[in-house]
C-alpha cells in the first residue's frame, strides 16, 4: 500500500512539473513572437523613416539647389536633420534685436512659399515644421551666464515668432495657413546651439540665428517607442 502511494504521488509530482514546464514554454514563445514583432515594427518604422528623409532631402535640394551659394542666402541644407539655415551675414540678427532686417524679408519672401509647395508633396509624412530660435552665448558683462542664458531664452523666442508672424502672413501663404496653424512650432534654444569657428570658439554672428527644421511622422513613432520603454 504504502509503495502504491508513493509511485501515485510521484506521478502526481511529475505530471504537476511537466504541466508547469509546458505554461514556461508556452510563456516563452509569446514573449519570442512579442519580441519578434516589435523588432520588426521598429525596422518598418526605421526604414519609413529613412525612405522619407532622403525623398524630402531630395526634393528640398534640386528645389534650391541653385539659390544656397547665393550671397544674400549662404545656406545650408543638413541631410541628417532636414535643417535649412541662413548664414549670410546680412540676414542674422543684431545683438540683442529680434526685428528682421529687410534683406532676411527678402529672403524669407523668395525661400519660404516654395519651401512650402515642396513639402506640400509630403504633408501626410510630415510632423512638425520647427521654427527654431537661437542666439550667441552673450548678454552683457553685467549679468551671470544664468542670467544671460534666459535672457536669451526669451530673445530666441522673439525671434522665431517674428520670423514664424512675417512668413505667415505673406500671401503666398495664405492658402497653406491652415495647415501650417497645426504643423508648426516656434522654439527658441537660447544658446544651447552655439556655432564655433574652425579653432572651436563661438562665432557669435553666426549663432544668432534662425533655423527649418522637418519633423517626420517615422520619426516621431520612434522618438514615441522610445520613450515609452524607459
Amino acid at each position: 500500500m504504502t509503495e502504491l502511494l508513493k509511485t501515485t504521488t510521484k506521478e502526481h509530482n511529475d505530471t504537476h512539473w511537466l504541466s508547469v514546464s509546458d505554461l514556461m514554454s508556452g510563456l516563452m514563445m509569446v514573449f519570442l513572437f512579442i519580441a519578434i514583432s516589435y523588432m520588426y515594427h521598429m525596422h518598418q518604422i526605421a526604414q519609413s523613416y529613412v525612405e522619407t528623409k532622403q525623398e524630402i532631402y531630395k526634393a528640398l535640394y534640386n528645389e534650391f539647389k541653385d539659390d544656397l551659394h547665393k550671397e544674400s542666402w549662404n545656406a545650408s541644407i543638413d541631410p541628417e536633420t532636414l535643417t535649412i539655415t541662413f548664414n549670410a551675414p546680412q540676414v542674422q540678427f543684431e545683438r540683442n534685436r529680434a526685428d528682421l532686417k529687410e534683406s532676411y524679408k527678402e529672403v524669407l519672401q523668395d525661400f519660404f512659399p516654395r519651401y512650402l509647395r515642396v513639402l506640400s508633396k509630403f504633408k501626410n509624412e510630415i510632423e512638425e515644421i520647427r521654427i527654431e530660435g537661437h542666439t550667441s552665448s552673450i548678454w552683457n558683462n553685467k549679468v551671470s551666464d544664468t542670467i544671460a542664458y534666459f535672457k536669451n531664452m526669451a530673445l530666441s523666442q522673439d525671434r522665431t515668432r517674428s520670423v514664424l508672424e512675417y512668413v505667415y502672413q505673406l500671401p503666398s501663404t495664405a492658402p497653406y495657413r491652415p495647415w501650417l496653424k497645426e504643423h508648426v512650432a516656434a522654439v527658441g534654444f537660447s544658446s544651447a546651439h552655439i556655432i564655433k569657428d574652425k579653432d572651436g570658439n563661438e562665432d557669435y554672428n553666426a549663432s544668432r540665428r534662425v533655423s527649418f527644421r522637418i519633423l517626420t511622422n517615422a520619426e516621431a513613432s520612434i522618438k514615441e517607442i522610445l520613450e515609452s520603454g524607459q
